[in-house]
């Protein structure tokens, strides 16, 4: 039997992680010895409990019949040996033993061939129609021009994230913290459907069925940021999930990048966190795209062009008001009658658009 399909069976066994199959890995020289390794050598590593467990998990264990339903599940797999594991993600300190995937496998081989870039975009469940927009306009542009969107198909900033990659045709991967069979959480299901439609993948450590627990969320982030070349936060609370995920990002030495909100607003907390501890601020893709010294592509558009002809009412609004002449900010809110933390979430989202600009407190279109 081959190697590989020895890891399998360890990262069924819910005893042994990627910390402690590292040691098994280390002492026995390889997943197969340390598979058919007697107890007595075992307990050397793992203790004599969990040897006990491991050894009943062992007896009744079949990997070729459990390779088998992968296969008729239509589910692929690499392990941390393989050529074509992610080698970013290899670099991390405790890499996942294995990678569960539907979809579309070429993608982290391509990674390798052609140095294709991933970028995680990540950010708080609770999103505003500010973090949409702003999440919408990064995760498009950034795919537009050849990026992988990275994320965890959860509600809020990652579903938008994903969505908006999916509507221009990018390509995306979505990190699960449960087994790839699970579409989790149900809300999301279109987009499970279509990123598996040829639009990407969906990947996991935890074997198919697993269900989500409270601890694979976190250890779902550190794959999100492992795989990535960098980590792009929208919006988040100061307990955000996604500042768990950019903390990775930190300690594995990818590159950060936040996108500043309304001072007003309790989501635009994480992004000014990272801030604070170094992480890049960003308020358009191409800042990122010239950070990573790759091309900017003509996504963001001018007053001609399909954007915008998709505002919101309050966005034509304000362009009808400008379009002729700038006006300050104080007029903008005079001739909208609306308070000033709303016009100023507007303005924000529209200036990162790059619909409009902000030249010594007078806002116009841009040309």
């Amino acid at each position: 039997m081959d190697e590989k399909k020895y890891y399998l069976g360890f990262s069924n066994f819910p005893g042994i992680g990627p910390i402690k199959f590292g040691l098994l890995l280390k002492h026995f020289g390889s997943a197969k010895a340390a598979w058919i390794s007697s107890t007595s050598e075992l307990e050397q590593v793992i203790g004599k409990s969990l040897t006990a467990k491991f050894i009943d998990f062992r007896r009744g264990f079949d990997i070729e019949k459990y390779e088998g339903e992968l296969l008729k599940k239509k589910i692929d797999y690499i392990v941390l040996s393989d050529k074509d594991y992610p080698p970013l993600l290899k670099q991390i300190s405790n890499p996942p033993i294995v990678l569960y995937i539907k979809g579309d496998r070429s993608l982290f081989h391509s990674q390798i061939l052609e140095n294709l870039r991933m970028i995680a975009i990540v950010g708080t469940r609770r999103i505003t129609s500010y973090g949409r927009s702003v999440t919408d306009l990064f995760s498009a542009s950034l795919a537009s021009s050849g990026l992988i969107i990275i994320s965890g198909l959860a509600i809020g900033v990652d579903a938008q994230a994903h969505t908006s990659c999916l509507e221009i045709g990018g390509k995306t991967v979505a990190v699960l913290g449960n087994g790839v069979d699970v579409c989790y959480p149900r809300e999301n299901q279109k987009i499970y459907d279509q990123i598996l439609d040829g639009h990407g993948a969906i990947i996991s450590e935890y074997p198919p069925g697993e269900p989500p627990s409270v601890g694979s969320f976190p250890a779902r982030n550190r794959i999100v940021a492992g795989l990535s070349d960098g980590v792009l936060v929208t919006e988040g609370a100061s307990d955000s999930g996604s500042l768990i995920t950019a903390n990775f990002g930190l300690e594995f030495g990818r590159k950060v990048f936040a996108v500043p909100g309304p001072i007003t607003s309790s989501l635009s907390a994480a992004p000014l966190r990272l801030i604070e501890k170094g992480a890049k601020l960003v308020i358009t893709p191409g800042d990122i795209l010239r950070n990573f010294q790759l091309p900017i592509s003509n996504f963001q558009s001018n007053k001609n062009d399909p954007m915008f002809k998709n505002l919101t009412k309050e966005e034509k609004k304000i362009i009808e008001l400008i379009e002729n002449e700038p006006m300050s900010f104080d007029e903008i809110i005079r001739h909208l009658d609306l308070d000033s933390s709303k016009v100023g979430s507007l303005l924000s989202v529209m200036e990162i658009k790059g619909l409009i600009k902000n030249s010594g407190g007078s806002y116009s279109i841009v040309s």
